[in-house]
């Protein structure tokens, strides 16, 4: 059982890797799609209790809020992945600007989070953690984590 848990800053690819990477094997956890963190919690509580993989597709863009998942999932015996969806800000909000109504966040959205943004480390309790980045050819590379693949934000 594994719960995989994305960090990255809007418009950087994580719904998109999720779908190519996941959409067959978990269940996405998304608070766009659920809209309150009440749902986000009993889904993911759901999939605890039902031994079901799942990923959070989240900008979880601090350490605080990765270890709200995880925490319990460490406790109900997952394994616990974190991918971190490297890019810049400026390629961010080229992406952004390519999306269409409620898609589309505000530029301020996108370099706020980048503000705060924390890597991840597996000192918050990861088994493992991996840097994905577009490929430019509409998939994505994917590397084990090394400090020098962080890249500028």
């Amino acid at each position: 059982m594994t719960a995989i848990i994305l960090v990255g800053i809007p418009a950087s690819g994580k719904s998109t890797f999720c779908r190519q990477w996941f959409f067959f094997t978990h269940v996405r956890v998304s608070l766009d799609m659920l809209k309150t963190r009440h749902r986000e919690r009993l889904l993911v509580e759901a999939c605890l209790a039902a031994r079901q993989p799942y990923v959070v597709d989240n900008t979880n863009a601090s350490a605080k809020e990765r270890a709200r998942f995880i925490g319990p999932a460490k406790a109900s015996g997952f394994r616990v992945v974190g991918y971190y969806l490297g890019t810049t800000v400026e390629e961010a909000l080229e992406h952004n600007r390519q999306r269409h109504g409620r898609d589309r966040i505000p530029d301020k959205g996108v370099v706020g989070v980048a503000g705060r943004l924390e890597l991840p480390t597996l000192d918050e309790g990861f088994d493992g953690v991996w840097h994905a980045r577009v490929d430019g050819e509409g998939g994505f590379v994917v590397e084990e984590w090394r400090e020098d693949l962080s890249g500028p934000l």
